[in-house]
């Protein structure tokens, strides 16, 4: 059974660890999105603070960790393009999974479970964004309905923004 669920403080070595997975899987596919400094096992720490830090779970195994916040993200006021529509919205950010679960489609299932949690919220609009190089991650995201909006600046670089009205 796949499950999201709120992380938690007791997960946040494990979720590092699938952080620094998802930064070599990234180095593996040729570019540098996540860098040393971000995220950190400090980014998850306050993920989980601010409730906003979710795992997945594949048979009650923790399999991946993402954020999924509703408080919007400042750096979306300013785009290169437009969004699809102007209403309050969840952003997902820092998703990555475990290498023991790579290759079985779990983004497939994480997006969604994502949406079963914005649903629920009643927040049916969702906007992502990922690095130019990180053609993986458009290819998944286009797969699963989201549209291409534009560029925003995130995190000091110019990445491609989506968005999905649900």
């Amino acid at each position: 059974m796949n499950t999201i669920e709120r992380a938690k403080i007791e997960d946040v070595e494990l979720c590092n660890e699938i952080l620094n997975d998802g930064r070599k899987f990234q180095q593996a596919q040729g570019f540098v999105q996540w860098t040393e400094e971000y995220p950190n096992i400090d980014t998850i720490y306050q993920d989980i603070k601010d409730g906003i830090g979710y795992v997945i779970k594949i048979d009650g195994k923790i399999a991946g960790y993402l954020c999924i916040g509703f408080s919007g993200e400042p750096a979306y006021a300013h785009i290169k393009g437009a969004w699809s529509v102007e209403q309050d919205y969840a952003v997902v950010h820092r998703m990555a999974f475990s290498k023991e679960f790579v290759g079985i489609g779990l983004a497939d299932t994480a997006f969604g479970l994502i949406e079963k949690v914005c649903l629920d919220r009643k927040v049916p609009y969702i906007r992502i964004n990922t690095g130019l190089p990180n053609k993986r991650m458009q290819h998944v995201l286009e797969k699963n309905g989201f549209h291409k909006c534009g560029v925003i600046v995130f995190q000091g670089g110019e990445k491609i923004a989506y968005d999905k009205l649900l």
